[in-house]
């Protein structure tokens, strides 16, 4: 007998839909079938969809900036991703100079994570990285994080790492099939500490659209793997996918984030500006069309949650706040209610194979965790609810359709009609 059968569902395998029932033991995915078998509990999802639960491959829970914390930690924000159908997180390991002090940051990190409601796992972050790269990804590869995340911006926090040693280790990353996140802004191009109203002006479209054309020409040469993370610009992949097509979705894969898609650059001239700030920073409407008329060359979906309350962001020049904002709660179905059905792959199978979590996760083939959402796609309504730390959400109001009706989270039902059920914790997935 099964633990439990999602019965008379619309399932989600790999791209195509099937009328089937699918049945749970022990935490995983054990039978498809069209036929009715005996579960301890049935769950009938007649009229819904459904759905491998969701990857956020971007998300700083609980990020020390020294002066701030998000305040979002591993608990709150755990839950407020379940309520949004996120049943596995990629967090970051705080920076490293050397190799020395990667496993100190992993052991902290995992410590931190250990509230987690949802299965964890973590890219390791280079500040201004002295050592050798091979010893380094070697220690990588032993703790199963295996993905380095690197920016080429940040001096002021000694986090860059400049061309000379960014094109080394695309070269090194290469022959260990290590994929390269990378925060993307030409830092000559940037001005910090501004007022409000010019932060998007202070880091201006350019500094990203010419920086990643110059990552770019590195991978042509190199023929590594880079993930661009949160990206901003339709402008950034329209240069990709018409001068390097080639390498487009083969060694340079994009990222975005809702609020790219949500909000443009107009509200830093409103009173409440400073909430929306982060870095990047939104763009401007033209911009934004483009991001959205490029979302088939957008592999995944990141939120870069990283929530604040109101009074640490209330402040009048961008050097004296911490960046960031929220969301994870509301991801998938802000862009369900752009995209209908196009966004799954993003939420799912791509993040689960680029960062090595299929077929664990982001499926619903035998085998695979029984971590699963199911969908109501008929829903239409505004968001209503919010289960972040924080004192604001900026999504709140907003016209949506499409809703999150259960989680089940390694077999066990979590969420239902609203409600958190089962508080059971996650854990560390080595990659």
């Amino acid at each position: 007998m099964f633990d439990l059968g999602i019965i008379n569902g619309k399932l989600y395998l790999d791209g195509q839909y099937i009328n089937a029932n699918l049945y749970i033991k022990s935490g995983k995915i054990v039978d498809i079938s069209t036929t009715f078998q005996k579960s301890k509990e049935e769950i009938n999802a007649a009229g819904k969809v459904v759905l491998p639960g969701f990857i956020d491959p971007h998300v700083h829970f609980e990020l020390n900036l020294g002066k701030y914390t998000s305040v979002d930690d591993f608990e709150s924000g755990s839950i407020s991703a379940l309520f949004g159908g996120v049943t596995t997180i990629i967090d970051f390991l705080d920076p490293i100079s050397n190799t020395e002090e990667l496993e100190n940051a992993f052991k902290i990190r995992l410590s931190t994570a250990k509230k987690s409601f949802v299965d964890y796992s973590f890219h390791a972050t280079l500040g201004n990285f002295e050592g050798d790269f091979d010893t380094l990804i070697n220690k990588i590869k032993e703790l199963g994080t295996t993905s380095i995340k690197i920016f080429t911006a940040y001096s002021s926090s000694n986090r860059r790492t400049n061309d000379k040693k960014m094109f080394e280790l695309f070269k090194t990353s290469k022959n260990y099939n290590i994929p390269i996140l990378i925060h993307a802004e030409n830092e000559d191009m940037i001005i910090e500490n501004v007022p409000i109203n010019f932060h998007s002006k202070a880091r201006p479209e350019i500094s990203e659209i010419s920086e990643i054309i110059k990552i770019a020409e590195f991978l042509n040469q190199t023929k590594a793997s880079v993930y661009i993370v949160h990206t901003t610009c339709g402008s950034s992949i329209e240069e990709i996918y018409n001068r390097f097509n080639d390498i487009l979705n083969k060694n340079i894969f994009f990222e975005s984030c809702p609020h790219y898609f949500y909000f443009d650059d107009s509200v830093y001239e409103s009173k409440k500006g400073h909430l929306y700030t982060m870095t990047p920073p939104l763009r401007s409407k033209n911009e934004n069309e483009k991001l959205k008329n490029n979302i088939d060359n957008i592999f995944s979906i990141g939120t870069d949650h990283c929530s604040f309350n109101s009074k640490e962001k209330r402040k009048r020049r961008t050097g004296k706040l911490p960046m960031g904002i929220g969301g994870i709660e509301h991801s998938f179905v802000l862009m369900y209610s752009l995209f209908g059905e196009k966004i799954i792959d993003k939420f799912t199978i791509n993040p689960a194979k680029f960062f090595g979590l299929y077929p664990r996760k982001g499926t619903l083939l035998p085998g695979a965790d029984a971590d699963i959402v199911i969908f109501d796609s008929k829903y239409k309504g505004k968001i209503s609810m919010s289960h972040t730390k924080a004192d604001y959400d900026l999504y709140l109001g907003t016209q949506i359709r499409g809703k999150v009706e259960k989680v089940i989270k390694n077999g066990v039902i979590t969420i239902d009609q609203d409600k958190l059920v089962n508080k059971a914790k996650g854990s560390f997935i080595r990659r």
